[in-house]
């Protein structure tokens, strides 16, 4: 394609998300379908616009918010008819929250709930509480993001799906004994 940069890798693997500015940036749809976007390749403005039938205006904010937070970046700035043309790209192939924080775990769910609702087929969401070791968990942890990590296929044609992947221990009712 012409109107593409060549394929630049992100700079980094792993983006540690901790800043208030980074769950505040995580917290609105059209920007997690940004990053969605972006996960494949860099692009502009115009084509994430286009890509996500979205007001240019509205993912221009969108895009300087996942700026801002240090999500997104420009890869490639290009001359085009008297005019310069920015390609974004994803800050990091994978974001990974170091401490989650209710406000901001509230509102990145409720921003992945409004996209398990915007989505064309039945999403798969389950909940379950399992009684594991430390070690275990631990175990399950590692087996989850390596199952995430090695589902990839790469190939373009085919459509993106969001993984949201969380193990916790839950907390005991004060005034319960372990």
């Amino acid at each position: 394609m012409p109107d593409q940069p060549p394929h630049l890798p992100p700079p980094e693997d792993v983006l540690e998300i901790g800043a208030p500015e980074q769950f505040a940036a995580l917290a609105h749809p059209l920007r997690q379908r940004l990053l969605f976007a972006l996960g494949q390749r860099p692009a502009t403005l115009s084509q994430l616009a286009a890509r996500l039938e979205a007001k240019k205006g509205n993912a221009a904010h969108h895009l300087k918010v996942l700026r801002e937070a240090g999500l997104v970046h420009i890869a490639e700035t290009r001359q085009v008819r008297g005019g310069t043309e920015q390609y974004y790209q994803r800050t990091a192939r994978h974001m990974v929250v170091a401490e989650p924080r209710a406000a901001g775990t509230a509102a990145m769910l409720a921003a992945v709930a409004q996209e398990l609702d915007r989505s064309p087929t039945e999403p798969h969401l389950t909940l379950r509480h399992l009684r594991l070791s430390p070690a275990k968990a631990r175990e399950l942890g590692e087996a989850l993001t390596r199952l995430v990590d090695e589902a990839e296929e790469g190939t373009e044609d085919q459509p993106v799906h969001g993984v949201l992947v969380t193990l916790y221990q839950q907390a005991q009712p004060t005034g319960e004994v372990s």
